[in-house]
Formats: structure tokens, sequence, C-alpha cells
């Protein structure tokens, strides 16, 4: 009957251990980086009362019959799964996503951490600020970073370029002068009466009829009878003398002609008939309306069948010249009509022999005299045109007759400019100039301010584009500067690849290149430091550079549940935990380095405090069992 005073003895043992696993388990719930434990139980050996028998003949065999001698504490394990992340914002404040632990040193021992609440103790050295630990490398070595440390200067190798040089060009541009119309050849109108003389009006009336020229002013033309028949010729007399800007004669036919003293499609006749029976223009035989026509002019046009002239040139007549050339000289001249020519051609020859700095030129294609000043740049072209005074022949000249139609520009420049290191690791400014040429492709232009330095050879010529904006030629060049004293210095410079659109660019959009990068940099102190996933410590300098400064250690074992607990969340390995490995995180199967963050414990109290009831359970049926036995013993005890 003790049998069961020791079955339950024992269990009373085994859920005493399963609290106290709990109790840990909750009085860490909050220690960082703590792993939970679970209790495991198994039965003791039984008693066989009964081996099993085999089937023999016809009798079935038989199960073996056991009694059980209760519980014990099998073992109590370590679960290794995941804690949350607790945010703190500290550099060194570090967990691991994933396996492995952190590696530290005591001077006698190496032991190992889910908590990395590190930071640099007085000389530097990375430590355990909760023991004074130091914290080992990837390669198993305790290390220290040097805040004071400086980082060395690198001077300027490459400068690289990127934005869009514009394709609309606005210099350089020669200033133009452009007739303000073109030139053209005519035919005057020219009206031919159907009526031939002579012709009888009668005695005592005035016939009447009104004419329009060249879409002037209406003119009143009236002719009265005579005691004889007027010619043709008297008509013509008579409309001369009453007219203006046409000319009457007798045609090869005894008819009146009317023409203009205009030509081309300006160059108009119109006749209004008087009244009812005394109407001149039915007298004349005369139509309606009639118009001049007109073709482009060429060089050999006569000036006197030119549209814009309004009365014919006689021999001796002037064309006065007046203008400034280029720089702005004064071009006065007279051309001489007869004694230096008499066509259009010969009129352009002779401005062309008075500009000297420009060329004067007819296109017989628009009929257009153009001036054009033989270099880009500003200008002060200007011509007018008008006739001598006192003399028959005239044109429509006027003093905005040639207009400038090309303002003259000096080439388009950009201007930027990029900050370059020398040796020394000062900083300079390097100015960059482009200009287009004449030719439409860029030169670049580097200089330097005198008091820095002097620029050697800084000039790259030809810069040009593909039809699609991308770069064509050339795709690199060097230059070559010296900063003060020292030596001189080459530096690259990266416009691009040809065909492609990942440096300089055309388009048909504003300017906005520019040198986006250089290699070179000052001397820098450290800024601040950060903490890689693979454990990897880099220094941020203020010159922008960056390079490790250390690394964390992250070990691995082939069985963590095997290593044994030191205290102050450390461990250390035992015979079972298999062989280290000592690395960067995230390789090797190493986890994920988070800084900034600590591991929370991975302990759920929601389910220890199942666990607990459970437990505790356990232990109050157990405790029945005794009291249950003990009172059957006080029975037999009582029967005797």
């Amino acid at each position: 009957m003790t049998t069961s005073f020791v079955a339950a003895l024992g269990a009373l043992r085994a859920h005493q251990s399963w609290i106290d696993v709990i109790g840990n388990n909750l009085a860490n719930s909050n220690t960082p980086g703590y792993k939970g434990s679970r209790a495991l139980f198994a039965d003791l050996f039984s008693i066989t009362q009964r081996p099993g028998t085999p089937p023999t003949g016809g009798i079935g065999g038989t199960n073996p019959v056991q009694q059980g001698l209760g519980v014990q504490l099998a073992a109590v394990d370590r679960r290794l799964n995941q804690g949350a992340a607790n945010n703190t914002g500290r550099t060194f404040d570090m967990m691991l996503q994933g396996r492995g632990l952190f590696a530290l040193n005591d001077g006698v021992q190496t032991l190992y951490s889910r908590v990395g609440a590190f930071g640099l103790d007085a000389t530097g050295n990375m430590v355990d600020l909760r023991s004074g630990f130091r914290v080992l490398d990837q390669n198993g070595q305790p290390f220290s970073i040097d805040t004071r440390g400086v980082f060395p200067p690198s001077a300027t190798t490459q400068i690289g370029f990127s934005g869009n040089l514009p394709r609309s060009v606005t210099g350089p541009l020669a200033e133009e002068l452009t007739s303000s119309s073109a030139f053209h050849e005519g035919r005057a109108a020219a009206m031919t009466g159907t009526a031939t003389g002579p012709y009888t009006i009668p005695a005592g009336e005035t016939w009447r009829m009104e004419l329009v020229l060249n879409g002037g002013a209406p003119q009143q033309v009236a002719i009265a009878s005579t005691v004889a028949p007027l010619s043709a010729q008297d008509i013509a007399d008579q409309i001369n003398a009453q007219s203006e800007d046409v000319v009457a004669s007798v045609g090869t036919g005894g008819e009146v002609v009317l023409t203009s003293e205009r030509s081309g499609t300006a160059s108009t006749i119109k006749v209004t008939p008087g009244s009812a029976g005394r109407d001149l223009k039915s007298l004349l035989g005369l139509s309606d309306f009639i118009q001049g026509t007109e073709t482009v002019a060429t060089a050999a046009t006569d000036l006197n069948d030119l549209t814009v002239n309004l009365s014919d040139y006689a021999a001796g007549d002037i064309l006065q010249v007046a203008g400034t050339d280029v720089d702005g000289t004064p071009v006065v001249a007279s051309f001489v009509y007869g004694t230096d020519g008499d066509t259009l051609g010969e009129l352009v020859s002779f401005l062309e022999s008075r500009f000297g700095q420009s060329t004067v030129a007819f296109d017989s294609a628009t009929g257009e005299i153009t001036v054009k000043s033989d270099a880009t740049g500003e200008a002060a072209l200007s011509l007018a045109l008008t006739d001598g005074s006192g003399q028959a022949g005239r044109s429509s000249w006027s003093s905005s007759f040639f207009a400038v139609t090309t303002n003259g520009t000096g080439p388009d420049k950009i201007t930027t400019s990029v900050e370059v290191f020398d040796s020394a690791g000062t900083s300079h400014s390097l100015s960059h100039v482009y200009e287009r040429q004449e030719d439409g492709s860029w030169n670049l232009s580097v200089s330097l301010p005198a008091s820095e330095g002097t620029v050697i050879a800084g000039t790259v010529n030809g810069i040009t584009f593909n039809d699609d904006g991308s770069i064509l030629t050339p795709t690199s060049a060097e230059i070559e500067v010296q900063f003060g004293t020292l030596a001189a210095q080459t530096i690259d410079l990266a416009l691009g690849t040809s065909g492609q659109f990942d440096g300089l660019t055309q388009f048909g959009k504003p300017a906005s290149v520019v040198s986006d990068e250089q290699d070179g940099y000052g001397a820098g102190e450290l800024a601040s430091l950060g903490v890689d996933p693979d454990g990897t410590i880099q220094g941020y300098y203020t010159n922008g550079q960056t390079q490790e400064v250390g690394s964390f250690g992250i070990a691995t074992f082939v069985n963590e549940s095997g290593l044994e607990e030191f205290g102050d969340s450390y461990f250390r390995p035992t015979a079972n935990s298999g062989a280290r490995v000592l690395g960067a995180g995230q390789i090797a199967g190493a986890g994920e380095v988070v800084a900034g963050a600590l591991e929370a414990s991975n302990v759920d109290t929601a389910e220890e405090f199942v666990h607990l009831i459970q437990a505790q359970r356990g232990f109050q049926a157990n405790a029945r069992v005794i009291t249950v036995q003990d009172e059957l013993l006080a029975e037999v005890v009582n029967v005797v």
C-alpha cells in the first residue's frame, strides 16, 4: 500500500519543479533576451505483474500487466523562439533577428549572450554595459573604435556631368538686315478703248467720266464739245491735263490707251461712267477695271521696272545710300543711275562695295536684299535708300524699308561650377563655361580664380550630340590644374556614354547642365556611427565619407539548446552544444543584426499562467492521493 505514497510523493516533487520553472519564466518576463524554459515529465519504470503471452493453440495471447511507480522530471529545456523588438534608439543597443549570439570575453573565457546592450568605455573599447566584458569582432578578437581619428583627404580625380544643353539657338548669331518687302518687276495696268476717233460731242455739251488710279482718290475728267470732231490725240491730251498717275496715249488702231504710271499688282485703273447720254467712258469704249501684273525681280531687272518705282529714273538721277556698318562706321554714298548701273544687281554690288564688314546679297528666290554681318555678335547695322532731291525719278523707299530681321548676339553661354579638392584636402571652386559654336557644337572651358591656382589645360572642344539628344562626341576628356605650389593634378571629365542619356544631353528645353559628382574630399572627423545588418560598424565622417571601424561577431552553434546558462543572461558552451562558428550576421545561418533595439523576453505570460493552473491542479491531486492513502492506513490500524 505504500506504492501510492511513493508515486504521489514523486509527483509532488515533479509538479513543484514545474512550478519552479514557471515561476522563473514569469520572473524573467521583462528580462531582455531571456529564453523561457519548459518542464518535461516522464513516468518511472513499472512493476510487471504478468508478462505478455503469445497465442497458443486455441488460446489467444495476453497483454502484459504492469503497475507504474510514478512520475519524474525528465528534462527542462529552453524555448529559442524569437523575442519581440523593443526599440531604444541607441546605436549600440542591438538584437539578433534569427539564430546566433553575441560573443564576449571576461578576460578568462568567452561567453555568449542574446542581449546587445553595448557601448564604448573610456579608451574606446566595445564592452557590454552590464558587466564591462569586451565584445568580440567577426575574427574573435576584442575591438575598439577610434572616435578621434581623422579621415584623410583625397584629391579630385574625376568629375561627372549631367543635365541639358539647350537645342534652341540664341547665339552666336550674325546681325542681318532684310528689305521689308520682296522686289518685284511688273507690268503696268493698261486699258485700251474699243472706239476709234474722231469723236463727236454735240455742241454745247460736256461729257464726263471718273478715274481711280492705283487705289487713290477719284479724279474727274470732263471734255466739252468743239466745232470740229475730237481726235484720239485731243482726248488723250485732255485726260493727261486733268489727271495724275496715268498716261493717256493713242493706240496703233487710233483708240485711246490709259496706262498707269505704277506697275505690278498695285497698279490699277478703274473707270466710272458719267451721266447717261453724256458718258465719256462709253464714247471711248473703255472697260470698268484693269490691274497690272508682277513677278519676283531678278538681278537683271531695271530699277525702273520695279514695282516700287513711282516714276522712271533718268540718267544722272541719284539714289542716296545712308547707314552704318557692323562697328557703327557711317556708310554714305550716292548711286548714280546710268553711271553706277541701272539694274537691281548693280545696285546690290554697289552696296556690297560700301559695307566692308558685311555681305550684301540679293536672293533671287525671295526677291529680298539682305545685309548680313560677317561676324557674329552685337552689331550696329542700318541701311536707308532715298531719292535725290529735285529729280523726276523716284521710288517708294522709306526709312524702315530695311529692317533688322536677326539681332546679332554673342554665343550661347552656360556657366556652372563644382567644388573640387586638392591633394591637401583644400576645396576649390572650379568653373565650367559651355559656349555654343557657329557649327552648333559646344566648347567647354574650365577656370579657377587666380588666387587659387592655374588651369594648365582646361578646354574641351567640339562637344556634339545626336539628333535624339544623346551625346555623340567626346564622351570623356582630361584637364590639368595646379593648386598653389602643389603638384599638377589631372582630372578626368565624364561627359556621358555615346548614344545614351546618362550624361550631357541636348533637348529642346532650357539649360540644366550640372557637374553632379566628383570623387575628391577634404579631411573629415567622425560624425556618427551606424551598424549594418551583418554587424559591420560604419563610421560616418564630416567629409561625407564612410568606412568600417569595427564589427560585431555573431556566434552560432549546432545545438544552441545545448548551451549552459552562466548567469547575467550569459551562456557558455557545453559538450553537447556543438562546434562554434563565429562570423558576420546573415551568413552561415546567423541572423540579422538590428541596431537601436533590444530583444524582449520570449515568455508568454498568459501561457505561463495556464501552465501554473495545470501545475497547481496536478500538485493538489497528488496531495489528495497521499491523504486518501493515509486514511486507508488508519482504517487498517483500527482493524487491529
